[in-house]
């Protein structure tokens, strides 16, 4: 299991400090660089990586090491410095504890996991070599085959780091799939879990009585021809064949929490003046009473929130599109994923966005109707769909079996209904009818549904509405 080690520390990592750790692998140890030098590699003799060290990283968002590890944090603003053996190194784990430990005691910070504190750093005696660096070096990457990049990793919860992010973006580049392999009490963030795609991606689960299991389907696996696949058994009383299901996931406990998710999708004008970010603030404004905390390009979310910075760099690599992560204060759960895509019709920003409420507290779904009034007269809204759903309130995403959400409303805005022919986006099939938003020259419509999180029966109001909207 490949073992990830973090030093938090009030003040930033310099030069001699991450040379320390460095060093405390030995003399026999080499030295690296990776990805345009910004991932520090310790290799053994033949070059081969043992522990990658990313440059440190200043967070300005509280809760994001409680978050992503339980731990307890420095005030903000503290540095982040990341570690990660190799797997299949029996000495790899070792050296990159050691490192952390050495890191955090040069800068009075503490190591992550705790073990890692303990670690006793050995004392070089000589200097310190420069290695050539792999042909296809990919630290996150812990087995590559010829179908899929295997990432073997212990973290509690599983993010969506910059390791890992490097990772989806090697493995898409070499047209392979992504599986992701964690013990069986770790868990998702949403980032990755809408990140991964389909077959032959996975989130592989170790398991005690199952062996291997798909995370999110539950099916059993196996590693067969290269890569993780579901386990394929006759079944007796079909006369056919089936896959089974980890019991482990079928152990679906309803504790009262729930969620909240809002998908929305806006188009602007491509302009000098565009500011991303105004919806997704108007919506955490309107439901949380404050701002997100903070975003950035990957997990942890390390800047203040600012939509202006975040404008900035969505420009920076555009016409690439960009993808970023909002988060919330510790008080209230939340997290957002942002796409911002350059098309013909202008800049796309497709938001996805959580919210978590825990069994005795209400989600505010009286201000829906005005939220998505907001977003279809100030911020070019498209549509929205809102869901509640059954699952943790702090966003984690288990192993375990978790209830579809249900549909609590959708929202067509005001240039998708005058592209409507005739007055179909206002006549529905539905026995309620749609609630009229904006001026009456220019409308835009919400579509409530029932809402209960025990009935499934909204989703077919739902497929009739969306029918109806088609014209199929």
């Amino acid at each position: 299991m490949t073992t990830d080690v973090i030093a938090l520390s009030p003040r930033m990592p310099d030069a001699w400090s991450v040379l320390a750790g460095l060093l405390s692998g030995g003399p026999d140890k080499l030295v690296d660089t990776a990805g345009e030098g910004a991932v520090v590699q310790l290799c053994d003799a033949q070059g081969r990586p043992l522990v990658s060290v990313e440059a440190p990283m200043l967070i300005q968002v509280p809760g994001e090491a409680a978050r992503l590890f339980g731990a307890v944090e420095p005030p903000v603003p503290f540095w982040w410095t990341e570690a990660r053996a190799t797997t299949g190194v029996a000495e790899a784990e070792a050296l990159a504890g050691t490192f952390a430990a050495r890191v955090a005691a040069w800068t009075g910070g503490t190591a992550w996991p705790p073990e890692a504190a303990l670690s006793v750093a050995v004392v070089p005696s000589e200097g310190v070599g420069v290695a050539p660096a792999p042909a296809a070096a990919q630290p996150a990457v812990d087995v590559l085959t010829g179908k899929v990049a295997v990432v073997i990793t212990d973290r509690p919860v599983v993010a969506m780091t910059a390791w890992l992010s490097d990772a989806f973006r090697a493995a898409a580049a070499s047209e392979r799939g992504l599986q992701i392999v964690s013990p069986a009490g770790s868990t998702l963030t949403p980032a990755v879990r809408d990140a991964l795609p389909g077959w032959p991606s996975r989130w592989v689960v170790q398991d005690e009585r199952d062996g291997y299991y798909d995370g999110r389907t539950g099916a059993v696996l196996r590693w067969q021809e290269g890569m993780f696949a579901p386990v394929v058994q006759p079944d007796v009383s079909e006369g056919d064949l089936r896959t089974p299901v980890a019991a482990s996931f079928q152990e679906f406990d309803d504790t009262g929490e729930r969620q909240l998710a809002i998908s929305l999708r806006t188009i602007h004008p491509a302009d000098d003046r565009l500011v991303l970010g105004g919806a997704l603030e108007a919506v955490w404004r309107e439901l949380t009473g404050e701002a997100p905390a903070g975003w950035s390009t990957a997990e942890p979310a390390n800047l203040p929130w600012s939509p202006a910075r975040l404008t900035d760099v969505a420009h920076a690599r555009s016409p690439e599109p960009s993808w970023f992560v909002v988060v919330g204060g510790p008080s209230r759960p939340g997290l957002a994923g942002v796409r911002v895509t350059r098309t013909k019709a202008g800049v796309e920003e497709d938001v996805t966005l959580t919210f978590g409420y825990g069994a005795h507290e209400e989600a505010p779904l009286e201000v829906l109707p005005r939220l998505a009034e907001t977003l279809a007269t100030r911020h070019r809204l498209c549509s929205m769909l809102v869901q509640l759903r059954k699952a943790r309130r702090d966003l984690a995403v288990p192993p375990r079996f978790e209830g579809p959400g249900v549909p609590l409303a959708f929202v067509l805005g005001s240039e998708e209904v005058r592209a409507m022919p005739d007055d179909r986006a206002r006549r529905t099939p539905l026995s309620v009818q749609p609630v009229t938003l904006g001026p009456k020259a220019r409308p835009a419509f919400y579509y409530p549904f029932p809402g209960d999180p025990s009935d499934l029966s909204g989703w077919s109001e739902f497929e009739r509405l969306m029918r109806h909207l088609k014209d199929e």
